[in-house]
């Protein structure tokens, strides 16, 4: 049984969940999700992923679900969960899209996916706090570290931040732009994204960090976490899925960049040249194109349809080129048949799927993880929304690192493409915290 108590609360509630994460000592998440925001912690029941399938455990007992469709055995492993009215919050690494897509994980890759029902949780929405725990007691408990949460995200944020160089490449990444261009002429495939990694050497502190980031940006959907091995605190620019409980399906492609820093005159010409210049506009329309038919593989016939063609987003430091494909899914299938249709998001690999990923491969050094992946809720009616992890600091095995990626065509120049990095970078390095404040606060650019 899940008891439940609401209490009004006015504050931000962006800083009150952060402030909550921030006292945590267990796995936990926020999810912010337009109007709405969702603090987690604990683990009641795990779904975990990997090459061979798919797990649930449950108070130390675990379930196994082989299953041949890489997303049918998530389905069934969720479809066994017990709890009441569960909501589980957790991610989908970019490299289980190799199963998704006929290739093999390497043994590196390790977990795959990650779900997690919590053991506590209080969502966010019109002014009021849902606290949800397992007795009366655990509630009672959990009203109290939501008052010092209050207080906590009252009190004054250190104006301290850590410098980064975003234009520091010790990567190659101009090199392995040149590369995949090649590779786009001679016939392989038509757009790839690559990503480069800049390291943070300085200890962060991840839920100021994303208090600040929150502050200086627009997401789609933003996110904090520790979860399945990683911490994270992020600001996606899009979703790549999101389904309501009656079926309705909708993705938001956005390709197509330009920085954005502010600046009025210039930002508005830099979004006139959006939609002049010939190589974003294509790029942008192959993407949408690609994300309809995903769609139309699990949507009802004659249901998908593009909702809004080519906005223009601001999203903190760039403004992308977007729109939005909606549809209905077909009677039977499920919404995380929806995420794996469309997983990884056009945006952040390719086209084609299967021949940009194996690009990736190949011009990449390791293994992505969180990077280009997906945040997730996914609730017991159905439901499930997804956010697409870039703008994003990471930390994991004693690393702290961000990452940006651009989208290459056969028109792409590896100097424009690192650029396009520097700016996106920019979304997130501007409001690095460190864990303890600096003698002498470093310049923000």
């Amino acid at each position: 049984m899940t008891f439940e108590r609401r209490v009004r609360i006015e504050p931000d509630h962006v800083e009150i969940a952060a402030a909550l994460a921030a006292g945590s000592t267990e796995p936990h998440m926020v999810y912010e999700n337009e109007n709405s925001v969702s603090w987690a912690e604990g683990e009641s029941a795990v779904v975990s992923v990997h090459a061979s399938g798919a797990t649930l455990t449950v108070e130390g007992q675990r379930s196994a679900f082989p299953e041949d469709r890489p997303h049918a055995a998530v389905a069934a492993a969720l479809g066994a969960i017990t709890v009441p009215r569960w909501r589980a919050y957790g991610w989908a690494g970019y490299e289980w899209s190799h199963l998704l897509h006929g290739g093999e994980p390497a043994e590196t890759d390790g977990k795959l996916a990650h779900l997690a029902v919590p053991r506590r949780e209080i969502r966010f929405s019109n002014g009021v706090a849902t606290l949800r725990a397992a007795s009366e007691s655990e509630v009672d408990i959990l009203e109290r570290r939501l008052a010092d949460a209050v207080t906590a995200a009252a009190a004054p944020v250190t104006p301290d931040r850590v410098a980064i160089d975003e234009h520091e490449d010790s990567s190659g990444y101009r090199e392995a732009v040149a590369a995949a261009v090649s590779e786009i002429r001679s016939g392989l495939l038509d757009k790839v994204i690559l990503s480069r990694v800049v390291p943070v050497e300085q200890e962060l502190d991840l839920p100021a960090t994303y208090v600040a980031g929150r502050r200086g940006n627009a997401p789609a959907r933003s996110f904090l976490l520790r979860s399945g091995g990683w911490e994270a605190a992020g600001f996606s620019p899009e979703i790549v899925a999101a389904v309501g409980a009656e079926g309705i399906v909708r993705t938001q492609p956005l390709a197509g960049t330009r920085a954005f820093d502010g600046d009025t005159p210039v930002d508005s010409a830099r979004r006139d040249e959006l939609y002049r210049d010939a190589k974003e506009v294509f790029e942008h329309a192959i993407s949408v194109r690609l994300a309809a038919i995903e769609m139309a593989g699990v949507c009802a016939p004659g249901s998908v349809h593009i909702a809004d063609f080519m906005a223009v987003k601001e999203r903190g430091s760039v403004q992308h080129l977007a729109s939005e494909v909606a549809g209905r899914l077909t009677a039977g299938r499920t919404a995380w048949a929806a995420l794996a249709a469309l997983f990884p998001a056009v945006t952040a690999s390719g086209i084609p799927k299967a021949e940009a990923c194996e690009s990736i491969r190949r011009n990449e050094s390791g293994a992505r993880g969180l990077y280009s992946g997906a945040v997730l809720t996914l609730d017991s009616d159905g439901s499930l929304d997804a956010a697409l992890v870039l703008r994003t600091v990471f930390r994991r095995d004693g690393r702290t690192w961000l990452r940006a990626g651009a989208g290459i065509v056969a028109q792409s120049t590896p100097d424009r493409e690192f650029e396009e990095t520097a700016e996106k970078l920019r979304s997130v390095s501007r409001f690095l915290v460190p864990s303890v404040p600096a003698r002498v606060p470093a310049r923000v650019s």
